[in-house]
């Protein structure tokens, strides 16, 4: 299977960009390997949903906390999604 994203690393961070052409088939219930701290550089309407709980509206500016195999998915919104993430273990 093919990523919805690109990827380009920049010293210890990741950009993830999804762009606005994605099909929403592709933004899948999953679990990261790593804690994620994640950035939100660019977007408009997409969300982001942890198991069990309502989906929340990802603002530019705004960071959010995913830890290690944490059921979550993005919901599409409009336009691109440009995504900055620093992993840890």
């Amino acid at each position: 299977m093919v990523n919805p994203y690109d990827d380009k690393y920049i010293e210890d961070k990741i950009i993830r960009t999804f762009e606005s052409f994605v099909h929403e088939d592709e933004l899948i219930w999953h679990r990261d390997k790593k804690n994620r701290l994640v950035r939100v550089i660019k977007g408009s309407g997409w969300q982001f949903q942890y198991d069990n709980e309502l989906p929340r509206k990802l603002i530019m500016g705004d960071s959010l906390y995913i830890e290690k195999d944490t059921y979550h998915r993005l919901i599409k919104g409009d336009g691109t999604l440009v995504l900055e993430i620093k992993e840890n273990d």
